[in-house]
């Protein structure tokens, strides 16, 4: 098989991270495009008084757009040590599953790696699993990092 567009999801923790070096090492191993993603929540008080007056609201949203930019900076640094050019991308709307594959659909990915933090029991139940939801969800080829 051979992977034409790679994407992978990173949120700054070192298992996307590490998803990210893998997604470096099979887009070296097969010529592939390598996109990174990061997703950012859309402002959800936009047109609302409130968020004019609360500097802490607008100030977490700029501030995630930071985080986003710095991350994205660090995945296309190690790319370049594998020898990648990797393309970065900010994307703004649903910090989900959904949020991904709009992104693999909208760039015409054949390939997801994404890291998994492996939690299990209450842990699963009240944080989720980001990467069962991505498999659930998708009919393209999902690679799971999980270290």
């Amino acid at each position: 098989m051979n992977y034409q567009h790679i994407i992978v999801p990173v949120d700054g923790s070192e298992i996307s991270l590490a998803a990210a070096r893998q997604a470096a090492h099979i887009a070296k191993a097969f010529g592939s495009k390598l996109t990174a993603i990061s997703l950012v929540a859309v402002d959800p008080f936009s047109g609302v008084d409130f968020y004019y007056i609360s500097p802490v609201v607008k100030d977490y949203f700029v501030e995630a757009r930071a985080n986003a930019e710095k991350t994205l900076a660090k995945v296309k640094a190690l790319c370049a040590e594998e020898g990648i050019d990797a393309e970065t991308q900010i994307i703004q709307g649903e910090i989900s599953s959904d949020g991904i594959l709009k992104a693999v659909e909208g760039l015409g990915s054949d390939l997801i790696v994404i890291g998994s933090h492996g939690r299990k029991g209450f842990q699963k139940l009240i944080l989720g699993s980001f990467a069962q939801d991505v498999l659930n969800s998708t009919k393209i080829q999902v690679l799971v990092v999980k270290e």
